[in-house]
């Protein structure tokens, strides 16, 4: 079998794995691979997951498009924290031939060795999803008491730190002193401090382009001893975005992200458990087209590897 789909817009990673290339860890959406002592080579694929289950179909480009939005960032925020990006180029690569080349170009990242946290960063500017659920049963959000009478949606006081544990499928959220506990009060301090700092510059920079940025995740770590953003950092699928001109409060505005496929398979006969359901290729292609349409507003143009 190829490793990629007859539609050559997709690339799923399961079928074959580069030659020449040792994996060492595939999560559900990137792979990756050893390249040397200090450095990996991460493979983001067109994988797409919802209610914690990978479908078996991809969504067109989404690979290109999350490797486009996050190199961007971490060029935006290096005087904010250092990061593991070391290149983006499938040509400084050894080893490949140029079918694997063209087939991966667009979507990898050389980043160095890390050593990451065992929590997930997660910053709310705004109340959804979960949030809003603890919200309307406690008053809270991760144990952090808010305001009485928000609604759905409600910009909050002040973004807050509201952390999870990394989990296989479901993370669990924490309050700050049990994240706190976990990686030690000097470490919490550095990573609050960070996080909150970078919420506040993808809010700026996304406030000038149209959007609101509702609340997003990083992966911090350290290199070398040294605080590090990793994975991935401010794209649609560790972010809530919304546009300006569909955002009010009370209601759950559209979101460039993989909403619209949500809001397909509510609609379906199942059970939310794998196996995941066969998926409408106008529905993935809708889908495709929200994740290029959020690439070209943050970084000005098409991934690299897409047609303009």
């Amino acid at each position: 079998m190829a490793p990629h789909q007859s539609n050559d817009h997709v690339y799923l990673g399961r079928e074959a794995a580069p030659p020449g290339l040792e994996q060492v860890a595939s999560g559900k959406v990137r792979d990756i691979y050893a390249l040397d002592g200090d450095h990996l080579l991460f493979v983001t694929t067109d994988r797409v997951s919802a209610f914690d289950v990978v479908m078996r179909e991809g969504i067109p480009h989404k690979g290109q498009v999350l490797t486009a939005i996050a190199a961007h960032w971490f060029g935006c925020t290096q005087d904010i924290v250092p990061n593991h990006l070391v290149s983006t180029d499938i040509d400084t690569v050894d080893g490949l031939d140029g079918e694997w080349r063209e087939r991966l170009r667009g979507r990898v990242m050389v980043v160095k060795k890390a050593k990451p946290d065992p929590v997930e960063w997660v910053v709310r500017g705004y109340i959804a999803g979960s949030g809003w659920k603890e919200y309307q049963q406690s008053g809270t959000v991760c144990g952090i008491a808010l305001p009485a009478g928000l609604e759905l949606a409600s910009a909050l006081p002040q973004p807050i730190l509201t952390p999870t544990t990394k989990e296989e499928v479901h993370d669990r959220p924490l309050t700050p002193d049990e994240a706190r506990e976990l990686v030690g009060a000097e470490h919490f301090a550095a990573a609050e401090r960070v996080s909150l700092a970078l919420f506040a510059e993808g809010t700026r920079v996304l406030a000038e382009l149209g959007i609101r940025l509702a609340d997003t995740k990083f992966e911090l770590g350290r290199v070398n001893g040294e605080l590090t953003l990793i994975d991935e950092a401010l794209t649609p699928d560790s972010s809530r975005f919304w546009a300006e001109e569909d955002y009010r409060p009370g209601i759950s505005p559209p979101s460039f992200d993989k909403q619209i496929l949500r809001d397909y398979l509510e609609t379906l006969d199942w059970n939310k458990s794998a196996p995941a359901p066969d998926l409408d290729p106008a529905v993935l292609a809708r889908v495709g087209a929200r994740y290029l349409e959020i690439c070209e507003k943050i970084t000005g143009k098409a991934p690299v590897g897409v047609a303009s």
